[in-house]
C-alpha cells in the first residue's frame, strides 16, 4: 500500500518549506544549510543560504556531492551514490515527528571513505528515530580533493582563511543552521546528538576537538570512525595536492582561477584526486587533533557511544577512544555489533561487515540498499533493540550514567568495569571488553 503523503510547511531563517508529511512523519528534503560552493565559491569557507521568495519544494533529494559514479545497480551501495551530482550539494534530508516541541536532534554525518555517499540514503533513513521522538538530520558536505585541498595558488589568495577542512567548516555550518532552526521542525537545538560512521565518525570525532564546532551538540556517536589519525601537516597537504594534478597534466604554478575552471567530474573521476585528501591541522582553525586533544584531556566532554562491528578491524581504536573520552568522568558508553542477518552469507561469515550495523542502528532494513526484504523475524526484532539503544542513549538526561534499552537491557559506560555491550543474535549482553579481538583474524 502506497504512503500517504501530504503537504507540510515550516517557516526558517531563510524562507518557507514545503516538505511531505509521510504516514505521520514529516519529510523535508533538500534543505539548503549554506550556499552552493560553486565558482568563485569553490574552496572557500561555507556561506550563508540566500532568502527565497515565496515557498520553497523540500520534496525531494538534490544531487549529491560530485564523487565516483555507481555504475552496476546491482551490487550494493558501499556509501556510493549513482545518478546525477552536483558541486551545488549542501543540502540536509529531515525526518521530525509531527506535532513536537523539544524533541532531541540527531544531527547524521555519511560515511563513504571522505570520497563517497550522501546523507540521504536508504540505511540512514530516520523514520524510526521520529517515531520514537528524535529528529534526525541527514547531512552532505563535499568530498574528496573539493573538501580536503590544501594548493599554494588557494593559500595565497585568502591567507586569513583556513587552509583545507572544507567539509569540518561544512559541517560546522550544518550545525549552525540546526542552532537556529531546528526549533521550527519540533527540535531542541540545546539537545544535539552529532553522529557518524566510518568517514562521518571521523568527522564527529575531528568536531570533538575542533574549537568552532564548540556549544553545538550536547552528545556523540561514532560507528566505525576513523578514530586516532593525525592530522595532515600543511606543507605534506599541499604537496599531494600539487602532485595529484601533476599527473593529469596540471602545471605546478596554476593559479586559483585556473584551479576553479577544472571541471568538479575531474576531480571525482581522477584516482589521484580522489583520496587522500584527509583533515589537515591548521594554527587558526584545527590547531590539535582529536587524538592529541584526548591525551591532553582537551576534548569537549560529552557522553560518547563508540563501537565496530566484528567483521571488521577497529574495536581496539574504539576501546581505547572509550578510554581516553571517559577518563574526565563523563560516560563513554562501547559497543561491538556481532549480529549476521540471515540473508548474508560470504564475507559476512566471520562477522558483520563494515557498515553492516547501519540498518539496525536506524531500523531500517526496509529502505536499505542491502536487500531487507529477505530479513528474517530475528533481523527485525534486533534492528529494534539496537535503535532502541541507540534512541535511549540520545535521551539520557544529564547526570545519567547508564541507560536501559530494549526488554530491559542495561547499558553501562565501559568506565565502570571495563565491558561492552555485545549485541548478538540471542541478544545484547554486557561483558568485558578488553579480552575481544580488534576484528576477524586478529588477537586481542
Amino acid at each position: 500500500m502506497p504512503k500517504e503523503i501530504t503537504p507540510a510547511v515550516v517557516q526558517v531563517e531563510a524562507g518557507s518549506l514545503v516538505g511531505s508529511d509521510e504516514d505521520g512523519i514529516l519529510v523535508f528534503r533538500g534543505v539548503p544549510y549554506a550556499a552552493p560552493p560553486v565558482g568563485n565559491l569553490r574552496w572557500r569557507p561555507p556561506q550563508p543560504v540566500a532568502h527565497w521568495p515565496g515557498e520553497r519544494a523540500a520534496s525531494a533529494h538534490d544531487a549529491p556531492c560530485p564523487q565516483p559514479v555507481d555504475l552496476d545497480a546491482t551490487v550494493a551501495n558501499f556509501g556510493g551514490v549513482s545518478g546525477a551530482q552536483s558541486e551545488d550539494c549542501l543540502y540536509l534530508t529531515i525526518y521530525a515527528p509531527p506535532k513536537t516541541r523539544k524533541a532531541p536532534v540527531l544531527v547524521w554525518f555519511h560515511g563513504g571513505a571522505f570520497f563517497l555517499g550522501a546523507g540521504h540514503l536508504g540505511s540512514y533513513d530516520g523514520t524510526a528515530n521520529a517515531r520514537d521522538g528524535v529528529i534526525t538530520v541527514g547531512v552532505n558536505y563535499r568530498l574528496g580533493a573539493l573538501a580536503n585541498f590544501v594548493h599554494p595558488a588557494l593559500a595565497a589568495e585568502f591567507p586569513e582563511e583556513a587552509k583545507g577542512n572544507y567539509a569540518l567548516q561544512d559541517s560546522v555550518a550544518a550545525l549552525e543552521w540546526v542552532r537556529e532552526n531546528i526549533a521550527a521542525f519540533g527540535g531542541d537545538p540545546q539537545n544535539v546528538i552529532i553522529a557518524g560512521q566510518s568517514a562521518g565518525g571521523g568527522i564527529v570525532t575531528a568536531l570533538l576537538s575542533l574549537p568552532a564546532a564548540k556549544g553545538l551538540f550536547g552528545k556523540a556517536i561514532v560507528q566505525s570512525g576513523s578514530l586516532l589519525l593525525p592530522d595532515r601537516d600543511p606543507h605534506d597537504a599541499s604537496k599531494l595536492a600539487v602532485g595529484a594534478l601533476t599527473k593529469i597534466g596540471v602545471a605546478p604554478d596554476i593559479d586559483a582561477s585556473g584551479l576553479r575552471a577544472i571541471s568538479a567530474q575531474t576531480f571525482a573521476a581522477s584516482p589521484d584526486l580522489r583520496t587522500g585528501f584527509f583533515f589537515t591541522s591548521d594554527a587558526k582553525y584545527k590547531p590539535m587533533s582529536t587524538i592529541a586533544a584526548l591525551r591532553a584531556g582537551k576534548e569537549v566532554d560529552v557522553p560518547l557511544l563508540v563501537g565496530s562491528n566484528a567483521g571488521e578491524r577497529g574495536f581496539s581504536a574504539a576501546r581505547t577512544f572509550a578510554r581516553l573520552a571517559g577518563d574526565e568522568g563523563t560516560p563513554a558508553f562501547l559497543y561491538r555489533f556481532e549480529h549476521v542477518p540471515a540473508f548474508r552469507t560470504g564475507e559476512w561469515t566471520k562477522g558483520p561487515i563494515h557498515s553492516a550495523e547501519l540498518m539496525f542502528s536506524f531500523d531500517s532494513i526496509d529502505r536499505s540498499s542491502w536487500g531487507g526484504e529477505h530479513a528474517d523475524a530475528t533481523d527485525r526484532a534486533i534492528a529494534r533493540t539496537v535503535n532502541s539503544c541507540w534512541i535511549a542513549f540520545m535521551k539520557m538526561s544529564p547526570g545519567e550514567r547508564s541507560f536501559k534499552c530494549g526488554n530491559g537491557f542495561e547499558f553501562r559506560p565501559y568506565g565502570e568495569g571495563g565491558d561492552a555491550a555485545r549485541f548478538q543474535t540471542g541478544g545484547p549482553v554486557m561483558a568485558p571488553a578488553d579480552g575481544l579481538p580488534d576484528g576477524p583474524d586478529a588477537e586481542n
